[in-house]
């Protein structure tokens, strides 16, 4: 297993941060059951706050400036709950039908423009560590030889995560597959940063970002950089309790539910 730092040695002179991030907010959120039958599950709290509220305080504390949002499933509650914020300045990419992760974005690219840029599942809790993950993910990021960079997370170690990890990671952040049938050390967090060129003759309509991480990986294209901090899968009402215990035990944060 590579030393998590691996890929950060000898860093150069950090980079310009993306400015801009997109917020994937479209889905169902069934396996929250029946929290989600009537609120989007961007607008689930924990310990008092939102998902979607906590993501962009985090995008925020990083600098980004402009955010655009896909919604779909009760996407009025969503607009009308963040349409008096003021910074990060947010745009909204509604969706008459679902068109998954990669069709999302794809839809959304005239609003981010042509630089690269973050992209954050509107479900992902993390807490940073010594580093912010945003700010580690900008100092490694090099156009010149990735379309995509991903923040990763062990395996073992995530809150409400039961499944086999996603990527194996070689030293210089290089990723590849997890082989059938075994479990991999790393698990995308669903924090990344995309070039714009990632999508050129993407298949429009719905389709999944694995369709397009599988050409990265093919012209080695896709990297990964490890993070240090926590992450929560907040996937189902179990998660969102060990989110929230977690979140009591190290920060007093108190459940509201």
């Amino acid at each position: 297993m590579p030393d998590p730092d691996a890929i950060v040695h000898n860093r150069k002179p950090v980079k310009k941060t993306p400015k801009t991030a997109m917020i994937l907010a479209a889905g169902f959120g069934k396996r929250m059951q029946h929290l989600t039958t009537d609120t989007p599950k961007p607008l689930i709290e924990v310990s008092g706050r939102s998902l979607i509220e906590r993501v962009l305080d985090r995008l925020q504390e990083n600098g980004i400036e402009n955010v655009v949002i896909n919604t779909h499933y009760l996407a009025e509650k969503i607009e009308t709950r963040l349409r008096d914020r003021k910074t990060p300045a947010i745009a909204f990419s509604r969706e008459k039908d679902i068109l998954e992760t990669g069709g999302g974005i794809e839809n959304a690219l005239p609003k981010l423009g042509k630089k690269p840029f973050f992209v954050v599942n509107s479900d992902t809790l993390w807490l940073d560590s010594f580093f912010s993950g945003l700010e580690r993910m900008a100092e490694i990021w090099d156009s010149n030889k990735m379309d995509a960079l991903l923040l990763l997370h062990s395996t073992v170690d995530a809150y409400g995560y039961d499944g086999a990890g996603d990527f194996n990671c070689d030293p210089s952040g290089l990723l590849s597959r997890r082989p059938e049938c075994e479990v991999a050390p790393w698990l995308f967090t669903g924090i990344q940063i995309l070039h714009p060129r990632l999508f050129k003759n993407a298949p429009g309509g719905a389709y999944s970002l694995n369709v397009l991480f599988d050409r990265a990986l093919e012209k080695n294209r896709l990297y990964g950089v490890i993070h240090d901090g926590e992450w929560f899968h907040v996937g189902t009402p179990e998660g969102l309790n060990q989110a929230e215990n977690y979140l009591q035990y190290r920060y007093g944060e108190t459940k509201h539910r």
